[in-house]
């Protein structure tokens, strides 16, 4: 099924830029894509995933240049490559992202890539050198961040969600694209291109080997221009928001909107990691529940409908399944008590 056409026809126009740079036509790629002049003549056209797929391999490899004529060399077909080889025997993704940025030096000196990372947050920076051939920046930066994002993803077989995603140029026209892009709102103007998200992602083992790169790299592209879809965290971040927020969260709607994804999308990844969001709400519940009980003295009734039950009747049903006793029998029973 065809994706939607979101992508700014700017970044085609900033591709074109390398046709023109190198005097070379690039009519061939236009039509593989099926970019029309039409298109090309309004600003404000869109064009498909598949269409910005076809037209950037296409070009990388009518110019043999990987970074679609950025920089001040051409990185040769293959360069990217290397570079995802490099990391495939990283013990996990820390390690394999630090090999990520330090190995970009050694293909391109114009921008330096950085991991920084603190318990809770990760951070991928990129610090410009040289400036980029005029008119290709956004582009330039958007694709640069999203190679390594999309190929991080696909080494450790899971999406990684953006907590926050800057630009140091201003907002363009187009910018109702980018969290499509990016899965979250970005910041203009800002200091430095730069992404982050969940430290825990970094602990992620290396899922990838040789076999599996040589077939990524058949098809690379797909990694750069789409968000990976499966989230191997998924079962932990959703315990984590209802255990952050257990009464703004008991419903599919608010957790589907907190976590970025559709509600049918929810359901399928909680299932395809053996897990479902009743399981998840109710053991939630229960924990937060238990800790009301154990550590307030607030009224049953209050307990209740702090954590999400509309009457104090269906809370006490539900808990008596939890824990074999009601809610005061085992507040009462006290720590010596309780099983």
């Amino acid at each position: 099924m065809k994706s939607r056409a979101v992508t700014p026809i700017a970044f085609v126009h900033a591709l074109l830029l390398a046709y023109q740079r190198h005097g070379i036509d690039p009519n061939d790629a236009l039509r593989k894509a099926q970019i029309t002049p039409a298109m090309l003549r309004r600003s404000d056209s869109r064009i498909s995933a598949e269409q910005m797929e076809q037209v950037s391999e296409a070009a990388m490899r009518e110019l043999d240049d990987e970074a679609l004529g950025w920089w001040q060399r051409r990185l040769p077909w293959g360069s990217y490559g290397l570079l995802a080889r490099a990391s495939l025997t990283a013990p996990d993704l820390r390690v394999a992202l630090k090999r990520w940025c330090r190995h970009h030096r050694l293909v391109c000196d114009d921008v330096a890539l950085a991991l920084e990372a603190d318990r809770q947050q990760a951070t991928i920076m990129l610090a410009e050198h040289r400036p980029p051939w005029p008119g290709t920046r956004e582009l330039c930066l958007v694709t640069t961040l999203r190679n390594i994002h999309g190929y991080a993803s696909w080494l450790v077989d899971s999406r990684i969600p953006l907590r926050s995603v800057q630009f140091p140029f201003a907002r363009p026209a187009h910018a109702d694209a980018y969290p499509w892009m990016f899965g979250c709102e970005p910041v203009f103007d800002a200091p430095v291109a730069a992404f982050t998200f969940d430290a825990q992602y970094l602990a992620l083992p290396v899922k990838r080997d040789e076999r599996a790169a040589r077939l990524m790299l058949q098809r690379a592209l797909p990694l750069t221009v789409r968000l990976y879809r499966r989230d191997r965290l998924l079962v932990q971040r959703v315990r984590e928001l209802l255990a952050r927020e257990p009464a703004a969260m008991v419903n599919a709607d608010a957790l589907a909107a907190a976590l970025n994804v559709s509600v049918r999308t929810l359901h399928r990844q909680l299932q395809g990691e053996g897990a479902s969001l009743q399981a998840l709400k109710d053991e939630a519940r229960r924990a937060h529940a238990l800790e009301l009980l154990a550590r307030t003295q607030r009224p049953i009734k209050q307990v209740a409908q702090a954590v999400g039950f509309n009457s104090e009747k269906s809370f006490a049903r539900a808990f008596r399944g939890w824990v074999g006793q009601s809610p005061s029998e085992w507040r009462r029973a006290g720590p010596s008590g309780r099983g």
